[in-house]
């Protein structure tokens, strides 16, 4: 081994030439150039080549050395006016200097540990891209939670880190830019340019290029127009067309039209009207909470009333409110005025005011959802009746008959003209009721009053009764959410309410009567409301009613059962309204006093009629929220296939006599029925 030592040149210049010099010994060197102290760890061997042709400064000596030290995988650490020197591995578990940020001045082979906190690229994904350009010996580790590298290598290693890292870490091409407008509506510019950039860079019958995708979103709060898009270019050129778009309008050119999707223009425009006056709707209608038919819901055979807040508004509801005071207004600069037929509103108002008009009105033009609404009225009864009894009489039909006089006497129970009475039965056997006659008759006897008769001298009837009744009722309806709904399957049955009769002078009376049509069925009607937890809020009438009785002089007598309620229920959930548990009992006994009541024998002098009535009244109700077409179309669709089934298992056999076999067919629900044509009705006069 040789060790050249080192030449002196000048005082700020040196030659430094070491051909196979232990490392001990430049060290040494080094150090007494230097100034600087130095630790070796026992495991630093090795030789070190270092040749100069030329005298270097002073202050490259310590750089020239920490090069040669790289290359002998060894690493200088400078900690506390000392600098150790220690294996390149066990360097980074060494105090050094800690950089955040790119690495700058502190260049060189000195061993640096450096941070960076990331913007936009994930720290994760770029540790696999830096780890290759890292010494093996060295580390890179990421920070999730910070989106943060951490690397600990060379100094001049960092610095080409610093570059690529800046080059990676920069707005993604998707990054959305944002527009502001100040004269034109976000609203509108956004649907003018959707129309005329969709699919632009695409040749006939390609696929989109993706790279010229652009999606542009409006947002009323700002008036702001917000772009995305890949190329970089087409961003610009979109953002120039915006900017050129974005100009004052003409004096006068402030009138906008706002077509309506869903909601009703009228009805828009009502709201705006109580708006930007203030003040309430003078042609709304007063709402009830109350469906019931004397509450404001609909009236007696179908017809419906309303009480309107101010003059000259009384209309019927579900009539389309008047296209007048209603459906337009001017306040506070503003003129709105609703077009019925198109279903749009005119608007004019300056540019401030409209956005903040086309804001509220796309918040109010939205497709509401649909509640589907199954009812349930399931009643039954069981009614027993029985009656058992005995009837007497004693009376020599040969004494009547021959005119002498016959004292005689029986019992009698029960009302005349029931079936019931030995009276009735003596004068028409085929007056006897219903059950088990046992009669003793004597022939006939004639009776001054009542001509001639059955002797019937004995009548003992027994009749039992057991009747039940199974009625289920399913009517269903489907309505929009907030707006009642009614469903009715009835008969529209006349009442007299009134009547007056006049005598001429010819004695002829002329009646008059007045009648009021009332519906007796199944009468539903439900206002549904979607609340914000998915939950259903119903406001229900329901009535069921049936003709009990039409022989009453005074008039028909109907069977009533009604249920008035405002529920919340679950989205699919069933829950019973309301329910009638009736259960009567009937124990009347006709008798001879104290006869009657012997045991045994008081039964020939008794007639015991007992009866037993029991309903039972349940309503369910099921909501189901219908928010999309195809719920509705899976549900018309499995009650379509219903009917169709039903409609085929009804379907008549074949006769002989019969050659026609066809009969009404739905047709299949994927193929819609053909409008069938109706001829137009003849003008009056036409031949």
């Amino acid at each position: 081994m040789l060790l050249a030592q080192p030449l002196r040149a000048a005082d700020d210049a040196v030659t430094l030439n070491f051909v196979n010099a232990d490392i001990d010994a430049v060290i040494r060197a080094v150090g007494e150039m230097t100034g600087r102290n130095f630790v070796l760890d026992p495991r630093v061997k090795g030789v070190v080549n270092i040749v100069s042709a030329t005298p270097v400064p002073r202050a490259l000596i310590y750089p020239t050395l920490l090069s040669a030290l790289r290359l002998q995988g060894l690493a200088a650490i400078e900690s506390g006016g000392v600098t150790k020197i220690v294996p390149e591995a066990e360097a980074k578990q060494q105090g050094m200097p800690v950089v955040t940020g790119p690495v700058g001045s502190a260049g060189g082979d000195r061993m640096v540990t450096a941070v960076y906190m990331l913007k936009y690229e994930s720290a994760t994904q770029l540790v696999n891209v830096l780890r290759p350009l890292i010494t093996p010996n060295n580390a890179i580790a990421a920070v999730p939670t910070a989106n943060a590298l951490v690397i600990t290598d060379y100094a001049e290693n960092l610095k080409r880190i610093d570059r690529i890292i800046a080059s990676l870490d920069v707005t993604p091409a998707g990054e959305p830019i944002v527009v502001p407008l100040h004269n034109a509506s976000a609203l509108d510019i956004v649907p003018m340019l959707t129309r005329l950039l969709a699919d632009t860079g695409s040749g006939a019958g390609a696929a989109p290029d993706t790279q010229q995708r652009l999606t542009l979103v409006a947002d009323a709060r700002s008036n702001s127009v917000l772009i995305r898009g890949e190329n970089a270019a087409r961003l610009a050129r979109v953002r120039a067309l915006i900017e050129g778009l974005d100009t004052p309008g003409r004096a006068g050119g402030n009138i906008s039209i706002i077509y309506l999707k869903n909601a009703d223009a009228v009805r828009v425009a009502r709201t705006l009207r109580a708006l930007f006056t203030g003040g309430g709707d003078a042609g709304d209608v007063t709402p009830s909470t109350s469906l019931a038919p004397n509450a404001g819901g609909l009236a007696a055979g179908g017809m419906t009333t309303a009480t309107a807040t101010g003059p000259g508004a009384t209309a019927s509801a579900g009539a389309a409110p008047p296209s007048g005071n209603g459906a337009g207004f001017a306040a506070s600069g503003v003129t709105i005025q609703a077009d019925a037929a198109n279903n749009a509103l005119l608007v004019m108002a300056s540019e401030p005011l409209y956005n903040n008009i086309r804001a509220i009105v796309d918040k109010l033009d939205v497709r509401r959802a649909q509640i589907y609404v199954e009812a349930l009225v399931v009643e039954v009864s069981a009614d027993k009746a029985a009656e058992f009894g005995i009837q007497w009489n004693i009376l020599d039909a040969n004494k009547l008959n021959n005119g002498a006089t016959q004292v005689g006497g029986g019992t009698n129970f029960g009302t005349r003209g029931t079936g019931t009475n030995i009276i009735d039965a003596q004068a028409n056997l085929g007056s006897v009721g219903q059950g088990l006659n046992l009669g003793i008759i004597r022939g006939t006897i004639n009776i001054p009053g009542l001509g001639t008769i059955t002797n019937l001298a004995l009548l003992a009837r027994a009749l039992g009764s057991d009747a039940n009744t199974n009625i289920l009722s399913t009517p269903n309806l489907l309505t929009l959410d907030n707006e009642q709904a009614s469903i009715i399957v009835a008969e529209n049955v006349p009442f007299i309410t009134g009547q007056y009769a006049q005598t001429g002078t010819t004695a002829t009376v002329t009646p008059f009567q007045t009648i009021e049509r009332k519906d007796v069925g199944l009468i539903l009607r439900v206002k549904p409301q979607i609340t914000e937890g998915g939950s259903v809020k119903l406001t229900i009438y329901e009535e069921v009613s049936r003709i009990e009785d039409t022989t009453n002089p005074a008039g028909i007598i109907t069977n009533k059962r009604s249920l008035e309620s405002t529920v919340m229920v679950d989205d699919g959930q069933i829950i019973v309204l309301g329910g009638l548990i009736q259960d009567s009992y009937t124990d009347s006994t006709n008798k001879v006093p104290l006869v009657g009541d012997v045991p045994v024998l008081g039964q020939l002098f008794r007639y015991d009629n007992r009866q037993r009535i029991k309903t039972n009244l349940m309503v369910f109700l099921k909501p189901t929220v219908v928010r999309t077409s195809s719920a509705g179309t899976a549900l018309t669709g499995d009650r379509y296939d219903y009917l169709i089934g039903e409609q085929q298992r009804l379907a008549p056999g074949q006769r002989f006599f019969w050659p026609d076999q066809t009969e009404p067919r739905l047709p299949p629900i994927t193929q819609p029925p053909a409008p069938v044509a109706t001829p137009a009705a003849p003008l009056p006069g036409a031949k």
